[in-house]
């Protein structure tokens, strides 16, 4: 196998494009999965890893595990420690790094209008948020996300390993803009996830058959013309002095009441 032990190598500045720029990943359709298990969760997947990237240090400490990956990868490649610690984007890294491409688990319009559970994610940008909320939607079994535009790349090495997997199998959709996607899919029962004390509670709330709930930007909340696109906001009851949830945690308490 060869052995890369030089940052200017090609190879190289192309790992940390893909790490650093959404852009470069959309050009080139492919992304990175950092980690043994994100890597394994790729390839039991059926995702197609392109390039498998080791340390001889990895070799020989997982050596069983890495065995199966490296049959499946269509090449592997070893990078000297040095190297890879520059491409990674981990403090403590396992030496082992995947080029996947882009995922085809995409939602189909034929499916969304056969109904189903969904969530769909209005401009949320932290990385960290949308790994966890994906690791919930898989979890919970959800039918699909969908993801405006602005929200923060599904692609994301941050995202990609925070969902432990989960980016390798719940079905997603990218689309211009939540009020557009509501007024294509009107087959849906809408719901705008709002901190409102007129909004229904989500505990009085009989989620149909064919329903999407829509959370919004972190510090912003929803688009006015997001929640003006949906049929009934509601709100996740509280006490004490807290005036919201974050983002993750509020998908995670949403999806439970709409799939209980």
């Amino acid at each position: 196998m060869q052995t890369i032990t030089s940052r200017d190598n090609p190879r190289v500045k192309r790992l940390v494009k893909l790490r650093s720029s959404a852009r470069f990943r959309r050009q080139n359709g492919v992304f990175t999965a950092e980690g043994l298990r994100v890597c394994r969760d790729a390839m039991l997947s059926r995702a197609v890893i392109e390039t498998l990237y080791v340390t001889q240090t990895a070799l020989k400490k997982y050596a069983d595990k890495l065995s199966a990956l490296m049959e499946y990868s269509c090449e592997t490649l070893v990078l000297s420690d040095a190297v890879f610690s520059h491409v990674c984007d981990t403090k403590n890294p396992q030496g082992v790094l995947c080029e996947i491409k882009t995922l085809d688990k995409t939602l189909q319009s034929v499916k969304i209008k056969n109904g189903g559970k969904f969530l769909a994610l209005d401009n949320v940008q932290d990385p960290n948020n949308l790994g966890t909320i994906l690791r919930s939607a898989e979890a919970f079994g959800v039918s699909g996300v969908i993801l405006s535009e602005d929200c923060c790349d599904i692609y994301n090495p941050k995202v990609v390993r925070g969902s432990m997997g989960a980016v390798f199998r719940v079905p997603f959709i990218v689309c211009t803009s939540i009020a557009d996607f509501l007024g294509e899919y009107s087959n849906l029962s809408s719901y705008a996830a709002v901190v409102d004390k007129d909004a229904e509670k989500i505990t009085d709330i009989s989620f149909g058959d064919s329903c999407v709930v829509v959370i919004g930007n972190e510090g912003n909340g929803l688009k006015e013309e997001t929640v003006s696109a949906c049929q009934k906001k509601i709100t996740i009851p509280m006490n004490g002095n807290a005036e919201s949830l974050n983002a993750s945690a509020a998908a995670t308490v949403i999806i439970w009441e709409m799939l209980r």
